[in-house]
């Protein structure tokens, strides 16, 4: 039997790994199969649902901002629901830009984001 604090700590690494890969490595698709759920949630307003939707929008961030580069600072976990401080460079504060996203976990897989 896994702990709450097993679990949280594996939903941790999960989140971390999956925005590790999507957005730094950009390499969406890896990070899709290795890590997405059977669906994707993206509540993001400049994203469209799902993970075509993901995939269109890291391409556009790439694409506009090709100098962007972010550092995760801190992960938290609550639940099924990891939290992601980042701090990122290259897009609009001359010291760079603090950002925070929110993914929920189901089945050791990311399914909302």
């Amino acid at each position: 039997m896994v702990s709450d604090n097993e679990r949280l700590e594996g939903n941790k690494k999960i989140v971390d790994s999956f925005y590790q890969r999507a957005l730094f490595e950009r390499d969406v698709d890896a990070a899709i199969r290795l890590y997405g759920g059977k669906v994707y949630t993206q509540h993001t307003p400049f994203a469209a649902d799902g993970f075509d939707g993901l995939r269109a929008y890291v391409e556009w961030i790439h694409k506009t901002y090709p100098n962007t580069r972010g550092e995760i600072k801190r992960v938290f976990a609550e639940g099924d629901y990891v939290l992601l401080h980042c701090h990122f460079t290259g897009f609009f504060g001359e010291n760079g830009d603090a950002i925070i996203d929110i993914f929920r976990v189901e089945d050791g897989k990311v399914v909302e984001h």
